[in-house]
């Protein structure tokens, strides 16, 4: 954990995906990379294990790489390259003397390499979703992009493209093309393509051929068929993150080149400014200064590394802190659970435990059989020792002893540590654990547990955690489910569908229902919990109407826990089950459902939870994330809710966006999945918990209001006969919680007025405007005529003449605090360049804002997502044969 001080409350998140229905109303980026002496090192390239073995994949990344080296450095005007590059070769491939993998891993890489499995796609993209000046997730390249020559003409070649993409991951910058708004009308009535720099030359073509860009327009209205051709030969050279694929392209747009009045991602991200005014803000740069001389750098380094045998130890804190609040029971729960349904087959496992000394509790293991498996189970500590110390170096101690049996080293496995006690001699094996080559995930139970806990995660690329102490928390299982191999395989990973915990009152009873949906239920499995005394009674229908219940599950009344296990597939759909108290005593009833993927070549849907940072200091916000897909489509236009549970208190709920309302757009695809008809009935269910963070400095009284609304980042203006309709997502109150009071419109015929001046552009009359609550659609009519009479005087006392102008909002909440100004949107007087508005759709990334309100203490966060559509992505391939990333 990181140090806090006396009002510091430390969060950990659930992250619980459910989709019930389609209606209309519907980490790491691989922290090793660093930047010294110029150079980049430690750069991760991973390929997925389902990728097939292919001879030339490896010299073509390294090629590509290499090229990029080059690239980069010019382009960076002899600042940065890339020295020392680690491939991860998956376990699938057949051993060929590749060095042995310390903590590198799929789920680390900062560039993966995997299909796509679905009939379009294959374009590379990173995903970013912080926004301008943020670093992104990761880049992804599909095996066809690394391996068909063919798709060069198109792309442009690899490194180049690579530089492209690195921009977008290193530096959060975004493309200048858009091939939703290809063209569109200047300053001066002009009809221009979308395009950074303007120099870059070419003509526009009509359905018979080239014609004048005034014959692009037919009835006020863009021509269709009618699009701009870039000429092969250019002289321009910008920009990179336009389209690199020409040879010319040898820089980014800066402030002489760069097109601020294209309809572009990157001014709607970045607020008008070019590509290279973010980069050279950058850390990279504030960190580095151009090479002298006219030498290039060293070629890239190159280390092939490989994963071998699975080997995970579970280090467990067995001091009398853990039989407070009951958690040695709900760590007896969650890893007999771990151990019986999640560990993947032919994983080696140990357990060690750990008071003030370590102790070897079960040396490796692997698990073959349902017998290995309870064998480990008898292994587990029964009871808690007296001593409240605890020495978690000498957990970690026994812990690498056993593991290292196996091929003399730690390389490559994987600690699972759990934590209750505090312990202030951490820092003693810290280097020790660095050079262990092992990957430490930490769980801290209660608000004792070591609040340096998490360096260990920190160091050694682990996940963190924590659990609070609330017996209808299923925190504690949830945490051990998210813990997967990290090979990327999906479709050998169990996927959480239902987690569900509640205080039942004597003889009530917990009922609910569980989507299986059909791409997942292979090996599907459901566990029931509870605190004392014999199970509920127990009553599961399937989608069917068979009946599972009590004498169905495998009772372990030592452990407390009723397991069912479904042989085969399970039946796709609604599932409905009831735990009854027939106690005489509160009962904390808890329902966990797993599953894997019931098909090989049809990937699960599946959530990824994050945070933007480890801490965070009042008043400033925590962003959480909720990634959704199936494979790599984005699931769009979900409504999420997430459940904050804090230590102490009652609940509070989150609500996540991926609709513009402060989120972030991102740079990655939008391709279209087909949905069964069932899916559309049931949706599908998914749960991954999030990991932990700090929220420093929270006053423990009431406090003012400080929380703007968010700054609203998809405006659009459309011109439709004499009036601009605007539409906009609606912030909240609070950054994106509640709703506004009031918003604030301003035009201006100048590009500058308005993104230099804002507060003296021209008001629009908004009092009939009423805000909706965040995340909703919002619309507003206006007539330009009306605010604008054809000249607007300059800064210099000048009057310009337009045809054009530009338009911002931002938000005001009750308390007159204003969000920042939104992106600039723009619109023709004179010739409209749509029908209707034309609303751009990429998000994938679900993002919420949350703040602390007083002390929260230990958080739980719980996401309920509704809604699966995915937005086809437009072919990027042009018609002269280039193509745009």
């Amino acid at each position: 954990m990181t140090l806090r001080d006396n009002a510091s409350p430390v969060c950990s998140l659930k992250f619980v995906t459910l989709v019930v229905a389609l209606s209309p109303a519907l980490l790491f980026l691989g922290a090793g990379v660093q930047l010294q002496n110029n150079g980049y090192d430690g750069l991760l390239i991973a390929i997925n294990p389902q990728i097939s073995e292919d001879q030339n994949l490896i010299p073509n990344i390294k090629e590509m790489i290499t090229e990029a080296s080059f690239y980069l450095f010019n382009a960076t005007k002899r600042r940065l390259f890339f020295r020392n590059i680690k491939i991860l070769i998956p376990d699938t491939w057949k051993a060929n003397n590749y060095s042995k993998v310390k903590q590198e891993s799929y789920e680390k890489a900062n560039v993966i390499v995997t299909n796509w499995y679905g009939a379009h796609g294959g374009d590379p993209y990173t995903l970013q979703h912080r926004g301008c000046g943020k670093e992104g997730k990761y880049i992804h390249f599909t095996p066809d992009f690394l391996l068909n020559d063919g798709l060069i003409a198109g792309y442009g070649s690899r490194g180049r493209v690579f530089v492209h993409e690195w921009a977008h991951l290193r530096w959060g910058v975004f493309d200048e093309y858009n091939n939703e708004k290809p063209v569109y009308i200047n300053g001066q009535n002009q009809i221009k393509a979308t395009r950074c720099s303007s120099e870059i030359t070419g003509i526009f073509v009509c359905e018979k051929g080239p014609c004048p860009h005034e014959n692009c327009i037919i009835s006020k209205l863009f021509q269709e068929g009618c699009m701009f051709l870039y000429n092969s030969t250019q002289n321009a050279t910008a920009s990179i993150m336009f389209m690199q694929s020409l040879s010319s392209v040898v820089e980014f747009c800066n402030a002489s080149t760069h097109n601020q009045e294209a309809p572009n991602l990157q001014n709607q991200m970045c607020s008008l400014r070019s590509t290279w005014d973010v980069i050279s803000a950058s850390a990279d740069f504030n960190h580095s200064v151009a090479m002298n001389g006219t030498e290039l750098p060293p070629p890239p380094m190159f280390s092939l590394v490989q994963a071998g045998a699975k080997v995970v130890c579970l280090v467990l804190d067995v001091s009398s802190k853990m039989a407070e609040a009951g958690r040695l029971l709900r760590l007896q729960q969650a890893v007999e659970f771990y151990l019986m349904q999640i560990v993947e087959i032919h994983t080696f496992v140990g357990i060690a435990s750990f008071n003030s000394k370590g102790a070897i509790r079960a040396q490796l293991h692997q698990v073959n059989n349902d017998d290995d498996r309870k064998l480990l189970v008898s292994y587990l500590p029964a009871t808690v020792s007296a001593e409240a110390e605890t020495s978690i170096c000498s957990g970690l101690k026994k812990g690498f002893e056993v593991v290292e049996k196996l091929n003399g080293k730690a390389y490559g496995s994987v600690m699972i540590l759990v934590a209750s006690g505090n312990d202030g001699h951490i820092s003693n094996c810290l280097l020790t654990v660095l050079s262990s080559g092992s990957t430490i995930h930490t769980i801290a139970l209660g608000p004792s547990a070591a609040p340096n806990l998490e360096e260990l995660s920190h160091l050694t690329g682990g996940l963190k955690f924590f659990v609070p102490d609330k017996s209808n928390s299923n925190s504690m299982i949830d945490t051990f489910s998210r813990i997967s191999s990290g090979t990327g395989d999906i479709f050998r990973q169990h996927i959480q569908l239902e987690s569900m915990g509640e205080n039942v009152k004597p003889h009530h009873q917990l009922k609910n229902t569980v989507t299986v949906d059909s791409s997942v239920g292979n090996d599907t499995a459901f566990l029931v919990t509870w605190q004392t005394s014999g199970p509920p009674e127990i009553v599961l229908f399937d989608p069917y109407g068979r009946k599972y219940n009590t004498n169905n599950f495998i009772i372990n009344k030592a452990l407390r826990t009723a397991r069912l296990w479904i042989p085969g597939t399970a039946k796709p759909g609604l599932w409905t089950y009831t735990l009854n108290n027939t106690h005489h005593s509160l009962q904390a009833l808890k329902m966990t459902v797993i599953s894997c993927a019931s098909r090989s070549n049809v990937p699960p849907a599946t959530v990824e939870a994050f945070v933007q940072g480890d801490s965070t200091r009042f008043p400033h916000p925590m962003m959480i994330f909720a990634n959704v897909r199936k494979g790599f489509y984005p699931v769009l236009n979900a409504t999420v809710t997430a459940t904050i549970e804090p230590e102490t208190g009652d609940p509070v709920t989150l609500k996540l966006f991926d609709d513009g309302a402060g989120n972030i757009q991102m740079n990655a695809p939008r391709k279209s999945m087909g949905w069964k008809e069932e899916e559309q009935k049931w949706g599908f269910s998914r749960i991954s918990s999030g990991g932990s963070f700090s929220v420093l400095g929270v006053p423990a009284g009431p406090h003012p209001d400080v929380f703007p609304p968010c700054k609203i980042i998809d405006l659009e203006a459309v011109k439709l006969e004499e009036e601009v309709t605007l539409s906009w997502t609606a912030p909240g109150e609070d950054f994106d919680q509640g709703w506004a009071n009031s918003y604030e419109v301003r035009i201006s015929e100048s590009l500058q007025n308005i993104q230099n001046d804002f507060n003296n552009a021209i008001l629009v009359n908004t009092s009939k405007l009423n805000p909706q609550p965040a995340g909703t659609k919002e619309t507003f009519t206006f007539s330009p005529k009306l605010f604008i009479n054809g000249h607007e005087h300059q800064p210099d006392g000048k009057t310009q003449e337009s045809h054009r102008i530009y338009v911002a909002i931002r938000a005001v909440d009750k308390n007159s605090l204003k969000s920042a100004v939104s992106n600039i949107a723009q619109a023709s007087l004179l010739i409209p360049h749509s029908s209707a508005p034309v609303f751009a759709r990429d998000y994938v990334i679900l993002k919420g804002v949350l703040t602390a309100m007083g002390l929260m203490g230990i958080i739980c966060l719980i996401i309920v997502v509704t809604h699966c559509i995915l937005n086809r992505k437009k072919s990027r391939q042009k018609t002269n044969g280039t193509k745009l990333l």
